[in-house]
């Protein structure tokens, strides 16, 4: 099978994962990403309060090439001809000759007006870096006004991080409180929709609502954003969220070298595929992972783990195509919502699926929980322990 050549654009969770398992079939596989590390962002969450640095949540994709044995070429993606398979790089190298590509290349973030006075726990690496620093600044003060939320995509609600922004502001208000400041700080969270973390489900709102309650958060809902300022958030009943530090998570958008691909998209530029990641009338070239646009009920959510049943699915089917075994496995029946949301001093498991959701509290435990799922998720993807069927 080794003269099968397969390329993997992209090395977050869906292209590291297709790359892992194609391999395993025995196919050629060569991955191209525009950085040289696999970024755990789940566990990121973790870096604005100091609890974890970069390095924590980065694997070196030289590393995970080796030990899997695929191909890895750090070098931005600058153009995809998907109907002649062609694939063009940033330093002028054009990758042809493959007999099927996977598009893992991720989802840019729409913009709205003012975002450089904002920082994201979900953009680039070096945001929740400055995050710390921004928060130590404050606490140096010894006061200050912290607001943190997210987005929404009104064409696609499948991308919006909402989880993220609830961890960090949670995290931060345990954080303060173990420096014994917290009363010298006001935290508010934002969002533009009535109900955001909706998707979770009636009974999970109602436990976050208790939630900033009992942490003394404030919530400014229901509002649209039009726009950021350096010292705050205006909204469009004309109102003004005054803060020191703003953390806003916004929401995805199709992937800039998608437009002038040939392929089909969503009115939210996503790829859009068949419940196997095909793609219709191109032959070898699939979408997984936030560059699909994703199938299924009003409650759906991009996540890391759906990327990644999306991923070991595309390597099941690309063996069996190349093998004329019809045989394919479709991510549908494994859509759900799933996480382990962090507070800092304890974790809520969240849980959505067709039956309903649940939001169940997990003092102290759940907190070492999600740090055992980050440690998990690091030395397995290094070959250093074993994987657990499902994960």
């Amino acid at each position: 099978m080794n003269n099968t050549k397969v390329l993997v654009l992209g090395g977050g969770f869906a292209g590291v994962e297709a790359a892992i398992y194609l391999k395993k079939q025995d196919l050629d596989v060569t991955l191209v990403s525009d950085r040289d590390y696999f970024y755990i962002y789940p566990t990121s969450i973790w870096i604005p309060t100091g609890e974890a640095t970069r390095e924590d949540v980065s694997v070196p994709l030289d590393k995970l090439a080796m030990k899997h044995g695929f191909q890895l070429i750090i070098d931005p993606v600058t153009q995809l001809e998907a109907k002649s398979k062609k694939v063009t790089l940033q330093s002028g190298r054009v990758l042809e000759g493959y007999t099927y590509i996977v598009v893992a290349l991720g989802q840019n973030k729409i913009q709205l007006k003012g975002m450089e006075h904002t920082l994201s726990i979900c953009g680039k690496p070096e945001e929740a870096t400055a995050l710390y620093e921004r928060l130590d600044t404050l606490i140096q003060k010894n006061e200050g006004k912290i607001a943190m939320g997210f987005g929404g995509n009104p064409k696609d609600t499948s991308a919006v991080r909402g989880g993220p922004a609830f961890e960090v502001l949670f995290n931060v208000d345990t954080y303060l409180k173990k420096k014994g400041v917290r009363e010298n700080f006001e935290l508010t969270f934002f969002a533009p929709m009535a109900k955001p973390g909706q998707k979770m489900g009636e009974k999970a709102l109602v436990m976050m609502d208790k939630m900033f309650k009992i942490t003394n958060i404030s919530k400014k809902v229901g509002t649209k954003i039009t726009h950021f300022e350096e010292d705050g958030i205006c909204f469009e009943d004309e109102t003004k969220l005054e803060s020191d530090l703003t953390m806003f998570i916004s929401a995805g958008t199709g992937h800039h070298i998608l437009k002038e691909s040939g392929l089909p998209l969503s009115d939210a530029g996503f790829v859009v595929t068949n419940k196997y990641n095909e793609i219709e009338s191109f032959d070898g070239v699939y979408a997984i992972g936030d560059s699909a646009s994703l199938m299924g009920p009003e409650w759906r959510a991009k996540q890391g783990h759906v990327a990644e049943v999306m991923a070991k699915n595309v390597a099941y089917n690309i063996f069996n195509h190349a093998q004329k075994i019809d045989s394919k496995q479709s991510y549908i029946e494994h859509l759900n919502i799933l996480c382990v949301m962090d507070t800092g001093n304890g974790a809520a498991f969240v849980y959505r699926s067709d039956k309903g959701g649940k939001m169940v509290p997990m003092p102290i435990v759940g907190h070492w929980m999600k740090k055992m799922w980050g440690w998990y998720c690091k030395n397995s993807k290094l070959g250093r322990i074993p994987r657990i069927p499902g994960m």
